[in-house]
């Protein structure tokens, strides 16, 4: 019976989820650098949805952009925000952002928010990658580019989806539409 209970602790630990959050900070307290130099402060998108994404120019994911800006385009209005976090915490981000910017808006014609070039993991991680982890869990801990984190109208993490869980996909639109 203890190495029952004892395993089931390990589980539960290594498995935490939002449920054990105690969110002494929400997602409104914190702000972010724009791409062009502006600051993108979360306070601005109070009871909005907010779907962040780490994103890089030479990943093999970055066709997933095409249908970030879809999700945007179709969302946006329903009070969806797509947030792009253009980082090289992988070593595939271009060097400065002007060129991140350019490489946007000429090959998949973005229009939805992106930050400066931002790092998503380890003790250099932006501030509200570290508070995603520390109220949702390892989930919340970007394994590669395009990892998603979407918040709720509440300020906290609904739900955290990997980079090969396309922005289109059912199971993300269904999570989106239930919490707008």
């Amino acid at each position: 019976m203890r190495k029952v209970i004892f395993l089931l602790s390990i589980i539960m630990f290594f498995f935490k989820t939002s449920a054990t959050a105690n969110y002494e900070k929400k997602i409104y307290d914190f702000s972010i650098e724009g791409i062009t130099g502006e600051i993108i402060n979360f306070k601005d998108y109070k009871n909005k949805v907010i779907l962040v994404v780490n994103t890089a120019s030479y990943c093999g994911f970055t066709k997933q952009y095409d249908e970030l800006q879809k999700l945007w385009d179709l969302y946006k209005d329903k009070g969806l925000i797509v947030l792009g976090v253009p980082s090289n915490s992988f070593n595939q981000e271009k060097n400065n952002n002007a060129d991140i910017k350019e490489f946007c808006e000429v090959n998949f014609d973005i229009n939805f928010p992106l930050t400066t070039i931002t790092e998503v993991k380890g003790k250099n991680a932006h501030e509200i990658f570290k508070w995603a982890k520390d109220n949702h869990g390892k989930s919340a801990i970007p394994k590669w580019n395009f990892h998603k984190i979407l918040i709720n109208k509440s300020g906290k993490v609904e739900d955290t989806f990997s980079s090969f869980t396309e922005p289109m996909s059912k199971k993300l639109v269904n999570k989106i539409e239930e919490v707008l």
